[in-house]
């Protein structure tokens, strides 16, 4: 058995022209959707990130604004101009890409953001409001698993059991409380989890995010599982690949995501509907 594909560049096409359907439903009552994406420092993969995002902006008709800033910018002068974006009406979402020049400091920074504003989800309150189950902004990567999921008719998890590999702050521990919300019995493992294959071959959904090659083969997979592959690395070949071994995997699980073109392309369209869902609160 081959598992098939959950296409994250088709589900996001999808996704986002519903987005641009409802940005200019928006238009029609005076309000344009705008996202500030604040640069710090030269990092390349930022700057790809950072182009990639304003782009998507303008494809679905949201006003966007890029900030740029060189290394030596000072945590002060970050922050004062975070509180101005905070405080302009024409901004519904604010992103700061990280990581940041290492004498500013990424919590600090994460914030001062507006919760009203923080389309990324990593704020205090929007990780609280996540935990007690009120509305607010979810963390983009594990949103877009969680579309993926739906797409494949798994919205409601009841009786389903989900193994989340990984608890960063950013994927793994809002992936487990998301997958909790939609009624499934979830286990969050780690580096300290002594028996990793034990844990996953009970899994009816993996979802991989630690950033580590090989993580999951096929030997921990049981057999008709989703598999979800957050990982973003390289093979020795220098290409992209993920957590997941995927050409073993994909001949014992039922769905699985590849890398590239899985994960990926949703973590920016879900930026997008947060950003619009911040707008519509207005």
């Amino acid at each position: 058995m081959t598992a098939q594909l959950i296409d994250g560049n088709a589900l996001s096409r999808q996704l986002r022209a519903q987005v641009a359907q409802r940005t200019q439903a928006l238009k029609a009552r005076g309000i344009t959707p705008g996202l500030a994406v604040v640069l710090v420092g030269d990092n390349p993969a930022s700057q790809v990130y950072v182009r990639n995002k304003v782009k998507a902006c303008e494809d679905v008709g949201f006003h966007s604004v890029l900030e740029k800033y060189d290394a030596g910018m000072t945590e002060a002068e970050l922050l004062a101009r975070i509180e101005a974006l905070n405080n302009d009406p024409a901004i519904h979402g604010i992103l700061v890409q990280l990581p940041l020049p290492r004498h500013i400091d990424d919590h600090k920074v994460i914030e001062a953001i507006s919760p009203l504003k923080d389309v990324d989800g990593f704020h205090v309150a929007s990780a609280g409001a996540l935990m007690v189950g009120q509305v607010g902004f979810k963390a983009c990567t594990p949103y877009g698993c969680m579309k993926m999921l739906e797409s494949i008719g798994m919205k409601n998890l009841r009786g389903k059991h989900a193994v989340v590999i990984g608890r960063s702050n950013i994927v793994g521990k809002p992936m487990a409380l998301m997958l909790l919300a939609a009624n499934a019995t979830v286990t969050v493992c780690h580096s300290g989890t002594a028996d990793l294959a034990a844990m996953t071959r009970q899994a009816d959904i993996v979802v991989a995010a630690v950033g580590k090659r090989g993580v999951l083969t096929a030997g921990m997979v049981k057999p008709g599982a989703v598999v979800i592959d957050v990982g973003m690395n390289r093979n020795d070949e220098g290409k992209l690949c993920g957590d997941v071994d995927f050409d073993g995997v994909k001949e014992v699980a039922g769905y699985i995501t590849p890398v590239p073109g899985g994960v990926g392309p949703m973590t920016i369209t879900m930026l997008l509907v947060t950003a619009l869902e911040a707008a519509e609160r207005l």
